[in-house]
């Protein structure tokens, strides 16, 4: 029995013995154990419970790509390209990038788990399985690099705009790439680019939502986190939903963006702006800045109001922090 296989029987949340486990499995008890050690490893907070076996603290939905896709509305699920699900990949983005000369426009990418998932500035990104989800979309543009300004921004909206027709509104978005919910990361978010910076090229988008966090796994990111379950008072959205609204969104959206670029996403970005009118402290290769976040542009540029006068941010590779 592979971890997968494993969690699936796990995922009703009832309690499971070993023996019972390992009957339907048709391995040993000492396999049972082996594959048990391996997903607690991966963040998987399986407990044990004496005779009456193992279980998880709560059910969970495994992940099912015919159900995300009938879940999409027919005239999205049309524009979509290929949108497949993995147990395991080294990262969603990796896969799509290996395989971008072959997919359609469109294609989504999700995974279980990931064994290398990326965040923002060469961060590692927690992926353990079963809990959280794991996605990215293949997008190509016939304009360049240079009309994609302010791209991550607006992907930003999109994902709040599919939380929010999940009912969960709370969340706010920080440059350049963030969503943050109660003072903790929710969702990060890469892009990545590939092709002509005048002429025809590819984003390759990445996503990392919580939907559940276990305290070990909050402690192990160095950083305040939230998740759905917390902002859905305990209990997430289903995920095979949470993935549908998502890709839905960014169907919607990536096609938005292609035709009106960043501009058509400036008023919602303001609207979810954690930093506008926040003291900032700016840290880069150019030195500090200390100012009072004034919002962004229209090419996705950060504006800081310093005392010498307004500075716009184009490089993400900065870190910025409430001063």
């Amino acid at each position: 029995m592979q971890a997968r296989e494993l969690l699936a029987l796990l995922a009703p949340g009832e309690a499971l013995s070993g023996e019972r486990l390992a009957e339907q499995g048709g391995v040993t008890r000492a396999a049972i154990w082996k594959q048990i050690q391996a997903l607690r490893s991966r963040g998987v907070p399986i407990e044990a419970r004496g005779a009456a076996g193992y279980r998880l603290p709560w059910a969970l939905q495994m992940l099912d790509a015919r159900q995300i896709r009938a879940a999409v509305p027919a005239p999205w699920r049309k524009r979509l390209g290929e949108l497949e699900v993995h147990w395991e990949l080294d990262s969603t983005s990796s896969e799509l990038q290996r395989r971008a000369a072959e997919l359609p426009d469109l294609s989504v990418m999700i995974a279980e788990t990931q064994s290398a998932g990326r965040g923002r500035r060469g961060r590692s990104w927690l992926s353990p399985p079963g809990l959280n989800l794991y996605l990215s979309c293949l997008k190509r543009f016939d304009a360049g690099f240079a009309a994609l300004s302010g791209l991550s921004l607006a992907v930003g909206v999109i994902l709040l705009r599919a939380l929010e027709s999940l009912g969960i509104a709370e969340a706010g978005l920080k440059w350049p790439n963030d969503a943050l919910a109660r003072g903790g990361k929710l969702a990060g978010i890469l892009v990545e680019l590939s092709g002509e910076y005048q002429g025809p090229c590819a984003a390759v988008i990445g996503i990392g939502l919580n939907l559940r966090l276990t305290d070990a796994l909050r402690e192990q990111a160095g950083q305040p986190a939230c998740d759905l379950a917390t902002l859905a008072g305990g209990e997430p959205p289903e995920r095979n939903l949470v993935a549908a609204a998502l890709v839905t969104a960014l169907a919607e959206g990536l096609t938005r963006f292609e035709r009106d670029g960043f501009r058509g996403f400036v008023e919602d970005y303001a609207a979810r702006d954690l930093l506008l009118d926040a003291p900032l402290r700016v840290q880069g290769a150019q030195g500090v800045l200390e100012g009072t976040g004034a919002g962004v542009d229209e090419r996705g540029a950060l504006l800081l109001r310093a005392a010498d006068g307004l500075h716009r941010i184009d490089s993400a590779d900065v870190s910025v922090r409430r001063a």
